[in-house]
Order: C-alpha cells, then structure tokens, then sequence
C-alpha cells in the first residue's frame, strides 16, 4: 500500500454542513495521519432530493431550532433538477444573511455574504471550503464530465436531459426516462441521446461507479452506507466507519 486514498461520499449537505459530514472528515484525517496517503472527498452534486440540503440551526438566545433550505425558481427545478443545477437565488441569499446572525457568529455570516456561486451545489462546497473543512482534501464531484467519462457503466443509472426548460435528473427503466413524482407515480419524458457524460448511478450502483474512477484503499462510510453498500463489490477496500458526533444531522457552525 504505497499510496493510500481514504475516500469518503456525501451529497451536498446544507449551506453550513451536517455534523455527519465534519465526523466523516475528521475520521479520514484521523486515519491519513496513522496511515499516510491522501484524502478525496466525492462529492455526489448530482443527486436531485432538495431535502439534502434543510440546514438545521439553533438560535443563540432562546435555543430554538429552525430549519432553513435554498429557495428554488420552480417546482421543475426544485423536485427534479440535481443539485449542481439547481440555482441559487440573490434575494434568497440576501434574505437568508439577515436572518443567520440569531444562529450563527459574525465570521460566518461574513462568509456567506461574500460567497458568488450560481448554484446550490458550488454554494455548498464554498461554504465547506471557507470554513477550513477541505484543506488537503482533493474532492472529485459526480456532475464532472470527465469523472463521467472515465466512470464503469452501470445497470441502474439517471440520465441528466433537458425538460421544460431545465436540467432534469431523469431514472432510465426499460427504455424509458422517468421523473419520480411520489409513491407509485411517475412522469415520463422524452427521450434524446444521451451518453456517459450525462449518467449518474443509483444508490445501490454508486460505489461501484465511484471506485471505478476513485480506486480508493480506506473508504469512510456513514451510518446509512453501512448497510447498502455491497462490501463484495469493492474487494481490498478496507472500510472504517466515521466516528461517533453529536447531533449529527444538525448544522455544524464553527468559524473556520
């Protein structure tokens, strides 16, 4: 093992990450420091579900939670576009400075103010960046064309294709694409060509699309990957879970 890769995966998480994010981090700089090598963070821009990114806050006076997300243009855009394509809004971000100082302190609503990103995904990852979360960690994100390019096919994938005037993340099944509109609904879309550079994986198909192109040694994986990554899948992988945090779906909101 003369170069160790400790990966560890995560959709964008809220525009001041989820404490389940910061532990993945710390075990993997953990783990580099006892083993070496370098650390990739993949960032899954593409999944679509808004809810990824609910920030959930405490107020600093009276210790009420609120739960705070990006506002989206439409409802297209909002149930059905991914995450890198979802598009932030000036005023939501104007709107949304105003309020942070009940939750958080003074450094990182300057942060936030200053952050000019388009979309919700390079707002998130600003945001991690800006906090001091990313020093060292190369991070390789699923919209990339090129990492598209070079990922193995998979059986069971999403197909990114124009819809209505936006971006849509579509599932492919028997020859058709669908858009999820909830329980057994679903709206199908017309079809063009589409190639490698527009598939996304599934999540029972991600890591093995992932390692394709990752090849990591060390992969740290949350409580929920625990149990539907197929371990059989990534032979020599050694997996090691993120250690233990407190309130872990909250925000996590120390300066950087």
């Amino acid at each position: 093992m003369d170069h160790p890769i400790i990966c560890f995966g995560q959709q964008p998480c809220g525009f001041f990450p989820k404490r389940f994010l910061v532990a993945k981090i710390l075990t993997a700089r953990r783990l580099q420091k006892e083993i070496g090598g370098e650390i990739v963070f993949f960032f899954h821009d593409s999944d679509h579900d808004p809810r990824e990114t609910i920030t959930i806050l405490q107020d600093q006076h009276t210790n009420q939670e609120v739960s705070l997300n990006f506002q989206f243009e439409n409802r297209i855009q909002k149930q059905f576009s991914p995450l890198y394509a979802k598009r932030v809004l000036p005023k939501w971000q104007e709107k949304t400075a105003r309020q942070l100082p009940n939750y958080v302190q003074q450094p990182l609503v300057a942060e936030f103010k200053e952050i000019k990103c388009s979309n919700v995904a390079d707002f998130c990852l600003e945001m991690y960046a800006r906090m001091g979360l990313l020093k060292g960690v190369r991070v390789a994100r699923s919209s990339a064309p090129e990492f598209r390019a070079r990922a193995v096919a998979v059986s069971d994938y999403f197909v990114d294709q124009p819809y209505d005037g936006e971006i849509v993340r579509a599932r492919y099944r028997d020859g058709k694409l669908l858009l999820h509109k909830g329980g057994d609904r679903f709206l199908e879309i017309p079809s063009g060509e589409f190639g490698p550079e527009q598939i996304s994986p599934t999540r029972d198909t991600r890591f093995t699309w992932m390692q394709s192109v990752i090849q990591c040694t060390h992969y740290v994986s949350g409580a929920s990957e625990q149990h539907y990554i197929n371990k059989a899948d990534a032979p020599g992988v050694q997996f090691v879970n993120r250690q233990e945090i407190s309130d872990s779906g909250k925000a996590y909101t120390e300066p950087g």
